[in-house]
């Protein structure tokens, strides 16, 4: 099977027929939406997110659709899927990729930037090529390798030696990955990289299990760097001044600045041109991603330990569940206290 299948699997299972698929796509697209990032919270679907951006709408149907009739999934309501007896027993057997981490790396795409462009000066450094086309167009990646160039200590000539040495050392230990994936792709004297689909069609893989194999390369690279950057002397710099994501949409951190300044919720909504419900939205998402974040003057401390209760009693982060066990609780309130407990375990 493949492993996008196998990760829509595992989504399907921790979202409990509580949302449709396509909460899953937009997941695996990286949809900066109040729902989306709640989801990825809520769920314990984190390290999925935006793991998969260049996936299509028509594609994402297309691989369900032959889930549905592999018999792993069946329809349980309005665009709603479960797993079959078959479907838990194929996420039993199989293994998740190892070092996919698309929250806490959604930079992945810039380390790549990096990685390529250095690897295809060092190249050429070491023929002494002056002229060549930089296979990398973003002025600020171009700025990155003039500053880590400056800073290099060391001849110019061995910098492919090194580079080559250190990425030898970096994936000696990977377990489950195929360098391969990566090194075709890279860029060097008088050689063009190949591109995801001449890859994959290279290694014989599925395309969609060549991008996410991908990433899970980049994913263990970041992490290997990380986990021992003294011993990285040229890649540490591929890390070097990242911008993490805000776990905030822009947006919310507009209205933030409002609630900071003693705004009710009504007056911001007013003056922001915007619903009552997005303001909302951006309240659950402080909930989520804001430590120390109180949603007391929302809901009461009695009503958020009804909410838990009932929510733990019924195993259900379904609002309309819990909104039915509980009348006197609003839907934002109900959403409000699932946010605060984060994605913590019920037991």
């Amino acid at each position: 099977m493949l492993q996008i299948e196998l990760i829509i699997l595992y989504c399907l299972k921790q979202l409990n027929n509580e949302r449709t698929i396509y909460s899953i796509f937009h997941l695996l697209n990286g949809k900066k939406s109040s729902q989306t990032l709640q989801d990825a919270h809520l769920f314990s679907l984190k390290r999925f997110f935006g793991i998969y951006e260049p996936l299509t709408r028509e594609s994402f149907d297309k691989i369900t659709e032959s889930m549905v009739e592999k018999n792993w999934i069946v329809t349980c309501g309005d665009q709603r899927y479960q797993l079959t007896p078959s479907g838990k027993t194929l996420l039993e057997n199989n293994k998740l990729p190892n070092y996919i981490n698309g929250w806490d790396y959604q930079f992945t795409s810039l380390v790549w930037e990096r990685l390529s462009l250095l690897v295809q000066v060092a190249s050429n450094f070491v023929f002494e090529e002056a002229k060549y086309i930089p296979i990398q167009k973003d002025k600020d990646v171009h700025l990155w390798l003039k500053s880590f160039l400056r800073d290099f200590n060391g001849q110019r000539k061995e910098m492919g030696n090194i580079v080559y040495s250190e990425l030898i050392e970096c994936f000696k230990e990977a377990i489950g990955i195929n360098p391969s994936l990566l090194v075709f792709r890279l860029t060097g004297y008088q050689q063009i990289g190949l591109t995801p689909f001449q890859t994959a069609k290279k290694v014989n893989m599925d395309i969609h299990d060549y991008q996410i194999g991908f990433l899970n390369i980049l994913h263990y690279l970041i992490q290997k760097i990380k986990q021992n950057p003294s011993q990285f002397r040229i890649l540490v710099f591929l890390i070097r001044d990242v911008n993490v994501a805000d776990d905030l949409t822009l947006s919310s951190r507009r209205t933030r600045e409002f609630l900071n300044e003693g705004y009710p919720l009504e007056m911001i909504a007013k003056l922001r041109h915007l619903k009552l419900s997005t303001i909302e939205d951006h309240l659950v998402e402080f909930a989520l991603n804001i430590n120390g974040f109180s949603i007391d003057a929302y809901v009461d401390k009695e009503l958020q330990v009804k909410i838990l209760g009932i929510s733990r009693q019924l195993a259900t982060r379904q609002l309309k569940l819990i909104r039915e066990n509980l009348k006197t609780a609003t839907y934002f309130q109900i959403r409000l206290v699932l946010a605060k407990s984060g994605d913590k375990k019920w037991n």
